[in-house]
């Protein structure tokens, strides 16, 4: 079996296309869709192992990818690895702004180092990568950036580091589509809510892990996204046919992030779901819902 996008065959044959964040989760999905559709896909990440096992699923689906370990909050790295890519294929048609990171913690008990650090890894290594992308290649070339935010609009109680970084990503990227698009480079993001995706393994507080198996109660639409539904936004955002939208960050939260409790929600009824993901696994810390 293969990739089953949504888009055209061939819709980012011969792009360079960087995925960070691409070990696992949505980056992979991102990546192994963006490879289907013939793009060259650079996996970003911190842990070579995650990178290299991807690279070598997209290669037995008969993709190409290649691996570029970097921590995205060092900015001289970042810098280096970029450059590294340019040299290598070129030019950069597009990057996808997806490495992120959080833990849950009361505002009250996080540190200022527990603070900075999520929001370095969340907001300023997205803005630096976005940065040398753009002065490296895409100010000469054009080009096109998806940053990956989350579902902040009402706050993020227990994430709120991660809220403020992602809302400050939100701006950036209103700022950066207007200051680039002379250019011809084209900023936007996604603000995925809950997702079935290999992130929600990573919770080890049994409070939080509890919780889980009922988040889609708070949805209305009454299930959790997929990776697939995440990676098809995305890949829309950079494809041709969104060449005239930019600034946007697009909810991706099956209306989460509009539900109030004052409004009571009945059960859903005749809702779909799409999965074009052939390897797609499971989070176990959803259980049988």
């Amino acid at each position: 079996m293969k990739y089953q996008s949504f888009l055209r065959s061939g819709a980012f044959a011969d792009r360079t296309v960087i995925v960070t964040g691409g070990g696992s989760g949505i980056g992979r999905c991102v990546a192994h869709e963006l490879a289907s559709l013939g793009a060259y896909v650079v996996l970003v990440g911190r842990t070579q192992d995650k990178l290299s096992n991807v690279a070598a699923e997209i290669a037995e689906d008969g993709g190409n990818a290649g691996t570029a370990l970097c921590d995205i909050r060092i900015e001289d790295k970042v810098r280096e690895t970029v450059a590294a890519i340019v040299a290598e294929r070129g030019r950069i048609h597009a990057l996808v702004n997806n490495a992120g990171g959080q833990y849950p913690s009361p505002l009250a008990n996080i540190t200022q180092k527990g603070f900075e650090t999520v929001v370095r890894t969340n907001l300023v290594g997205g803005f630096v990568f976005a940065r040398e992308a753009y002065t490296q290649s895409m100010r000469k070339h054009g080009g096109a950036i998806v940053n990956v935010t989350a579902d902040f609009w009402r706050g993020m109680p227990m994430m709120g580091h991660s809220g403020a970084a992602r809302a400050g990503m939100d701006n950036f990227t209103r700022s950066a589509s207007v200051e680039w698009a002379p250019e011809g480079v084209r900023v936007n993001a996604v603000a995925p809510g809950w997702i079935a995706s290999s992130g929600l393994d990573t919770y080890d507080d049994p409070a939080i892990k509890a919780v889980i198996p009922r988040l889609r109660e708070g949805v209305p639409l009454k299930r959790l996204a997929t990776e697939a539904e995440v990676s098809a936004a995305i890949c829309f955002l950079l494809c041709d046919a969104a060449a005239f939208i930019t600034g946007v960050n697009l909810p991706i939260d099956g209306g989460a992030s509009l539900a109030s409790p004052v409004f009571p929600q009945p059960p859903a009824r005749n809702v779909t779901e799409y999965q074009g993901f052939h390897r797609y696994i499971r989070p176990k810390a959803l259980g049988d819902d």
